[in-house]
């Protein structure tokens, strides 16, 4: 069972947008995973088979207690009642109480769709009288629901700290040779090699002067927060 899982739609997009939130969720002795709901057949850059092991290659980076892949086709991610109880499934087996997902607006429709496919799995996984062939685990809903928002012009709820763990979550991207590699295959379309370092480094930058940290990655809830203690609450107004 987990504490945190993050869903995406692709091999690498967790790593873009939340690796070093679950590098400094693990730190603090939370159990984290990784869902990737395609496995990246149909991308310009690499195979399938290449992705799973640099999937892999990058989970190991990322201190992740486990990772799994699902057959949704990759490019054509579609939010119907067999996918979500596709999801539905990982959810109850690994039952985490935090889901990460994509921001529900973006450029790719695989994004989307997962932030909407993602939130209606995690609802239909706590009915207790829907059946999911071949498995035996009991219904459950994740407590919170958060989204992911790196790549989205908002802004955010809150942002996690990942100073620490900057390099680490640079280098699980990295790992990723077969899509950012310099190579002419979607040359118009990849940031070169050269220049990963410095954009990865320059957003998480961004985030971090917000709150007065580093480096951060950005996150929305949708839900109101709740504080209990006004002479607690973080960052320093002016």
């Amino acid at each position: 069972m987990l504490d945190i899982l993050a869903i995406a739609a692709h091999r690498d997009d967790v790593e873009q947008t939340c690796g070093g939130t679950l590098l400094a969720m693990h730190a603090r002795g939370w159990k984290t995973g990784i869902l990737d709901l395609t496995q990246g057949e149909s991308g310009t850059r690499g195979t399938a088979e290449e992705r799973r092991a640099e999937a892999e290659a990058a989970a190991r980076i990322l201190n992740v207690a486990h990772r799994e892949a699902l057959d949704l086709p990759d490019g054509n991610v579609e939010n119907t009642q067999a996918n979500r109880i596709k999801v539905a499934e990982v959810l109850r087996r690994l039952r985490p109480r935090v889901v990460i997902l994509p921001y529900w607006q973006g450029r790719h429709p695989d994004h989307y769709t997962t932030a909407t496919l993602g939130y209606e799995a995690c609802f239909i996984s706590g009915l207790s009288k829907l059946e999911i062939p071949g498995s035996t685990a009991a219904p459950h809903r994740p407590y919170k629901i958060l989204y992911a928002s790196l790549y989205a012009d908002v802004r955010p709820s809150f942002v996690v700290d990942i100073t620490p763990y900057a390099e680490q979550r640079l280098q699980s991207l990295l790992a990723y040779r077969s899509q950012y590699a310099n190579q002419s295959a979607g040359g118009g379309l990849f940031v070169p090699e050269d220049d990963i370092r410095e954009r990865t480094f320059a957003t998480a930058r961004h985030y971090g002067l917000l709150t007065g940290v580093r480096y951060a990655e950005p996150f929305v809830q949708k839900e109101v927060g709740l504080v209990d203690d006004l002479m607690l609450l973080p960052v320093q107004s002016i």
